[in-house]
């Protein structure tokens, strides 16, 4: 799930050019109680009068959703001079494409993360595009390990912990071990050379 946060609400009003119109995502926004139906009322709610229209799209990630669940509200966009998204990054830009106004972004997006109740995540994947997972017991040494490190653990763990934030985290390297010699696969620890970035332009695109 994409996590996300909301802006402060001042931050939001200062960017307002005029009327506008709120989307909301009814998937991980929703989830994450940032950008779900009450949200989106609450949003128009404070805005007093300056709101054209709200919707909450089901995934505003997908250009396809986005028409489907805003074909009944475009005289509405049309008529405001701006979108409020209460979304990911990413389907805040499919909002932006899709309408032609003026963007403004509700939230900020911090990770893809795990669940563990609502209001409590943990970062799990950076989309690296360069999956270790099969070879370090199913955890991510990119987004488990406090420093990044695709070797490891380096000489700032102790008794399994890692020295930055005060030993109070786990040391990854420690979990990758112990999980791989669960598994009897101790023989997948082996040295990596520096990750290869050459080929990994920006903005990437997946053509099927």
């Amino acid at each position: 799930m994409i996590i996300t946060r909301p802006k402060p609400f001042e931050k939001v009003v200062a960017s307002l050019p005029g009327r506008v119109f709120v989307v909301g995502c009814g998937t991980c926004a929703t989830l994450c109680q940032t950008g779900g139906e009450e949200q989106v009322k609450a949003m128009v709610s404070r805005l007093e009068g300056r709101v054209t229209g709200s919707a909450v799209v089901e995934s505003p990630c997908d250009l396809r959703l986005v028409k489907r669940d805003l074909k009944g509200s475009r005289p509405m966009v049309d008529e405001a001079e701006a979108v409020l998204a209460l979304c990911c990054g990413a389907g805040a830009q499919v909002l932006a494409e899709y309408t032609g106004k003026i963007l403004i972004p509700c939230l900020d997006t911090l990770f893809i993360g795990k669940t563990e109740r609502i209001g409590r995540f943990y970062e799990r994947c950076r989309a690296c595009t360069d999956c270790l997972l099969y070879e370090t017991g199913g955890i991510c040494p990119v987004t488990m390990c406090s420093k990044g490190l695709i070797n490891g653990p380096c000489g700032g763990a102790a008794e399994g912990k890692c020295e930055v934030g005060g030993y109070r985290w786990d040391c990854a390297w420690t979990k990758i071990y112990d999980a791989l010699k669960r598994q009897g696969r101790l023989g997948h620890l082996k040295f990596r050379p520096p990750r290869d970035r050459s080929g990994k332009a920006h903005p990437q695109e997946i053509v099927g």
